[in-house]
């Protein structure tokens, strides 16, 4: 299908401000996420209540995926136009969350390049029906029972019909030019574990799974959640060969709306202009939106409906796509 658009036309509905990172901004931002995290660790500290606890865990979670995003800016180059500024504070945001920089970073982009694609995108790629039919059980278990929490895995396996490791710097995941990155930010891993171990013998396993191990996990669920969400539903196109461009691509995904939470994920909920353009920083997200919206119409898909119910749905419509055909949708078992 013949679109009527060029991604320059796109671009000129959008403020030309809303392309420009300040990096005195974006370090703003990721001082605030750091600065909470040491507020709410400080006030577990001091109160260590079971009460609070349960708070602690959520806040904690809930601020390292925040920190995350503004690692994905570095990801981007959307921090700021200084690589070197963003392969800094790319590994000051992702390491303490266990993520290997690098590895994710090029993952990612071959997700933003390929989005949409089901032989080539990266990030929660349908299956086909027939590769439903030949997984195993502990796959399918990983891919439908565990999809909120087999992150960690991802990063040492890939997915489904991917390969590659995020850790190894010979993994199929690195072209040649890339490994020598990819070693440092194993090396920036390697500390964060060490510390990991040291904080483990001085304040023995029962303290590293309340202050780190739960709130990771919740950081852990927040990321699959928000990645499934913009990706998976029913009514969302993918598409094969001929029949995917990058912009049919970046349209298939969608915008949703988290509350109270939009401005603490750093309005990552605005998807669809972040695909187009992911250049764009975090917090000019809703700018550019309002120009390409209204350049867009009804082509730009959004959804204010509750996340978990939208979530649900979609786990339960959301098995595999049919084996041939250009445009195809998701199908569930009563197809």
């Amino acid at each position: 299908m013949s679109i009527p658009y060029t991604i320059a036309d796109l671009k000129k509905s959008i403020a030309p401000e809303a392309f420009i990172p300040s990096i005195p901004k974006s370090i703003f931002f990721f001082f605030l996420d750091f600065s909470i995290l040491g507020i709410l660790y400080t006030i577990i500290f001091l109160f260590p209540s079971p009460w609070l606890f349960p708070f602690f865990w959520f806040a904690t979670g809930t601020m390292m995926w925040a920190l995350f995003v503004v690692g994905h800016d570095c990801g981007h180059g959307s921090f700021s136009h200084k690589p070197w500024l963003n392969f800094l504070f790319g590994h000051l945001a992702h390491t303490p969350l266990l993520v290997p920089f690098h590895g994710w970073k090029v993952s990612h982009r071959t997700h933003h390049n390929h989005t949409g694609d089901i032989d080539r995108d990266e990030s929660w790629h349908p299956i086909t029906e027939t590769q439903y039919k030949e997984m195993g059980s502990l796959a399918r278990i990983a891919r439908f029972k565990l999809l909120l929490v087999v992150f960690p895995l991802y990063l040492f396996v890939r997915s489904t019909g991917r390969d590659g490791s995020h850790f190894h710097p010979k993994s199929p995941l690195f072209p040649p030019g890339e490994r020598k990155n990819a070693l440092v930010s194993d090396l920036w891993m390697l500390a964060m574990l060490g510390f990991l171990v040291w904080f483990t013998y001085s304040f023995g396993l029962f303290s590293l799974i309340i202050y780190y191990l739960i709130p990771y996990f919740v950081f852990v669920i927040w990321l699959s959640l928000v990645t499934f969400l913009h990706h998976t539903e029913a009514n969302i196109p993918w598409y094969r060969g001929k029949d995917w461009n990058y912009i049919q691509g970046a349209l298939s995904t969608v915008d949703r709306s988290y509350g109270i939470f939009e401005s603490i994920h750093h309005n990552i909920g605005t998807h669809v202009i972040h695909h187009l353009f992911p250049t764009i920083p975090h917090y000019h997200l809703k700018l550019a939106k309002q120009g390409l919206k209204n350049f867009l119409g009804a082509e730009y898909r959004e959804s204010k409906e509750p996340i978990f119910r939208v979530f649900f749905r979609s786990v339960r419509e959301c098995i595999f796509v049919p084996d041939q055909g250009g445009k195809v949708f998701y199908k569930g078992f009563d197809h």
